[in-house]
């Protein structure tokens, strides 16, 4: 409870340090580059190291992908009964398949599941959300848009990501006992990652754009909070019989928000950004409230 009260009070702090002024229009860049070369990394070589990886790790990381799978088949049916254009189409997809599990997936699992459930997190996002957006992700972008990425383009994106690097190091060291005071560093850096990220997200919170967008929010946020962890529900624990916490664990990032870098590579490729940046910033909101419930509903699983 303590973490989730500190997630709510920074992601309020970052709305009303934009309200009122009181930091720089660039403070979100600042603060996302400080989390992405050094919190997340930290995280990642801390959390990573005590992993016991098990039969699990394989149903973990395939959820980022059977989500954007989904999304992809999904929003191009719905594209076609609606008629949409292929833009909006785009950034359904793009924002419907990909999930912030990372900046606020993360927080979340320190917040529900305490700071032993980070490891699984971790796994999720780096192995299937991360390597789904920088493969899947960037190629639907060039489809909706104009042209394709090279696989020269996507190898050099994925191994150039801090925290996939220190994925991979953090794998290789766990053998090897960290000494106390690198343990400590780690920690240290890593703690800043929850405060920081919501504190950068209330602050980009933007909440124009709803007038003419309403019944394609409400399709593509349905879609990601609902009907995503649902379908993942039904097929790891009644299909494949899947239990544990690693698996509560998948199961709630999966009913994650859209991912912020997904809106950001909608607006790059002029994919409906109003539709886009208003899936992370309501979806976001909303939430807070349809997580509680999959964290509520799963705690037999």
């Amino acid at each position: 409870m303590n973490n989730l009260i500190l997630l709510i009070l920074c992601f309020v702090a970052g709305m009303l340090l934009h309200r009122f002024k009181r930091m720089p229009v660039n403070t979100p860049a600042v603060l996302n580059s400080f989390i992405l070369h050094v919190s997340l990394p930290a995280l990642t070589l801390l959390s990573v190291h005590g992993l016991k990886i098990g039969g699990d790790v394989g149903l973990m990381a395939a959820m980022g992908w059977l989500v954007f799978a989904m999304s992809a088949g999904f929003f191009w049916l719905v594209g076609r009964w609606l008629d949409l254009p292929r833009s909006t189409v785009g950034a359904l997809t793009l924002t419907g398949g990909l999930g912030n599990t990372a900046y606020f997936g993360l927080p979340m699992i320190e917040a529900y599941y305490g700071h032993g459930g980070l490891a699984s997190g971790i796994i999720v996002d780096q192995l299937g959300s991360f390597l789904a957006l920088s493969t899947l992700g960037i190629t639907f972008a060039g489809i909706y848009s104009s042209g394709r990425p090279g696989v020269a383009e996507m190898a050099r994106r994925v191994f150039r990501f801090p925290s996939f690097i220190a994925l991979l190091v953090a794998l290789v060291l766990i053998p090897f006992e960290y000494p106390e005071w690198l343990t400590i560093v780690l920690k240290r850096l890593s703690d800043t990652m929850a405060p920081l990220a919501l504190l950068a997200v209330g602050f980009q919170l933007r909440l124009g754009h709803l007038a003419g967008n309403g019944r394609n929010l409400a399709i593509g946020l349905g879609f990601k909070l609902v009907l995503v962890p649902l379908v993942l529900f039904l097929l790891y624990v009644p299909l494949l019989g899947a239990h544990g916490q690693a698996i509560q664990i998948t199961l709630f990032q999966a009913g994650m928000p859209p991912m912020i870098t997904a809106a950001i590579l909608a607006t790059e490729h002029d994919l409906d950004p109003p539709l886009a940046t208003l899936m992370v910033t309501v979806g976001l909101m909303l939430s807070f409230v349809t997580l509680t419930g999959w964290w509520w509903l799963m705690q037999g699983v």
